[in-house]
């Protein structure tokens, strides 16, 4: 092997699917999106016991593609429900597979990620097991976590890994440093988080994880807090039942019963009108909320990226940008190469120009 070529394995784990890529430097070797199937997971009462099934799975198809791990030179693994951390690249530790295992923040699928790549770390033989960049990411400033009430406190759990990439990306194709300049960028997907990025930090951000913020195809969004009070004291509805309404069967899942954002997509164009109000309404909460990260970074913005499998959609875009565009110029680098943020995660710490940090 060259010495400037690297192998690199990136594990993404999700809800009902584990993603992986094989990258030569950052050209994809392999990619398999792996299914797993309601049965196969019924099986398994919490998300940390799932972990030997998937990481076979993974084995299987590395080795039906004649993939060797032991010629792996790294594996990046997204990050799961930690605890806070700055952004950054760590390995893989005792102490953070235990809070994996644990559910220290959550149960999430994601929490898979670090417990298989260091149990694929010790099989290579070399490979050092790593995150990047996990929804944990916390660079709040201290004033944002006030709520405005000392029992509740606001927290930064958001899709930090694709928001930091794009992020970087645009300042890479503006020539500039991501560090020294202010972006804001909107990831919108399933769920859908708003992050003010001040010179290589989000000081300011909602915790899309708990449906805080705009509505998204499955989440509720921010709601008016006594109305929350009355259905959860009317003794109408279980706990499960108003989880399930926050996050799941909120957004277009409960007002049209559809909670793929491509499906509503199509049915506006071909004229329904319930789904054009909704994507409407949705964008419309959308842009209110860049108003208000623009206000945290006082106006100083260079631009607003929108990012996530719903900025295909041009409708949307197009209508956050009429919104904001007095902001700044709105751009859209639509998608959630996950696999590929990792793998770049990947490539600079290989090449030193990232260091990684100890999860303690």
């Amino acid at each position: 092997m060259k010495a400037n070529r690297f192998h690199i394995l990136t594990v993404n784990p999700g809800s009902t699917s584990t993603k992986i890529g094989v990258f030569n430097n950052l050209k994809p070797g392999f990619i398999k999106n792996i299914k797993h199937s309601a049965e196969e997971l019924k099986r398994f009462a919490r998300v940390a016991e799932q972990y030997e099934f998937r990481k076979d799975a993974i084995a299987n198809e590395l080795k039906n593609a004649g993939a060797d791990i032991a010629d792996l030179d790294i594996i990046m693994a997204r990050g799961g429900l930690i605890k806070p951390i700055p952004s950054g690249i760590y390995e893989v530790n005792d102490k953070m597979l235990a809070d994996l295992a644990d559910g220290l923040m959550g149960e999430h699928a994601s929490n898979l990620g670090g417990l298989i790549a260091a149990d694929l770390a010790k099989q290579s033989g070399k490979a050092k097991a790593y995150i990047a960049d996990p929804v944990v990411v916390d660079e709040m400033h201290e004033v944002a976590r006030v709520a405005g009430h000392p029992a509740f406190r606001r927290f930064s759990v958001f899709h930090a890994l694709n928001q930091k990439a794009i992020a970087r990306r645009h300042a890479n194709s503006v020539n500039k440093k991501y560090e020294d300049i202010n972006l804001i960028v909107a990831h919108m997907g399933g769920g859908i988080s708003v992050g003010a990025h001040r010179r290589g930090k989000v000081i300011d951000v909602n915790n899309a994880l708990d449906g805080d913020g705009p509505f998204s195809p499955q989440r509720s969004g921010s709601l008016p807090a006594r109305q929350v009070m009355e259905i959860c004291f009317g003794g109408k509805h279980e706990k499960e039942q108003i989880e399930r309404m926050l996050v799941g069967e909120g957004g277009f899942a409960a007002y049209l019963g559809i909670n793929d954002a491509y499906e509503v997509e199509k049915r506006a164009e071909n004229g329904d009108a319930d789904c054009r109000f909704f994507q409407e309404a949705m964008a419309y909460q959308v842009g209110k909320y860049i108003g208000s990260m623009a206000a945290t970074l006082n106006g100083e913005v260079e631009a607003i990226l929108l990012t996530g499998g719903i900025a295909y959609d041009t409708f949307i875009c197009d209508y956050i940008r009429n919104m904001t565009k007095f902001i700044a110029p709105v751009i859209a680098y639509p998608g959630e190469d996950e696999l590929s943020a990792l793998a770049n995660n990947g490539l600079l710490l290989l090449k030193g120009v990232m260091l990684p940090q100890e999860y303690v």
